[in-house]
């Protein structure tokens, strides 16, 4: 029996740390996502020079290596959506505030080449 009881919380503590995490999503889920939501802040990681060359509507900059002196600048009550050129940088972003506190956040996995190819809407 304590097995069993220990075999049960040990699944439950499993579950829960998988559900904590940042999610990934491509970048046609992220466009329906933004569809349905308007209540998100769209967190650009990459550098100002690719910033400057496009970028998704409505997106907010914050370099990757800026991130951690600027965070009070990313709102706790907003899902988050953090996106970078494919996916590399916004992955570690993307935990990084998750595991800080912030809720439902999520990845963009393929970043703007995804949603360029996609022919979404980019800002110039």
């Amino acid at each position: 029996m304590k097995k069993l009881v220990l075999a049960v919380i040990l699944v439950c503590m499993v579950s829960s740390l998988a559900l904590a995490g940042a999610q990934d999503i491509s970048s046609r889920e992220a466009k329906a996502l933004l569809e349905k939501n308007r209540n998100i802040f769209l967190l650009d990681v990459r550098t100002p020079q690719e910033n400057s060359q496009a970028r998704l509507p409505g997106s907010v900059l914050i370099p990757i290596n800026e991130l951690e002196g600027r965070i009070k600048e990313v709102p706790g009550n907003k899902t988050i959506l953090v996106y970078c050129a494919v996916g590399s940088r916004s992955k570690p972003v993307a935990e990084y505030l998750s595991k800080n506190g912030y809720k439902d956040v999520y990845n963009m996995t393929d970043g703007i080449v995804g949603w360029y190819r996609n022919g979404f809407p980019l800002q110039r």
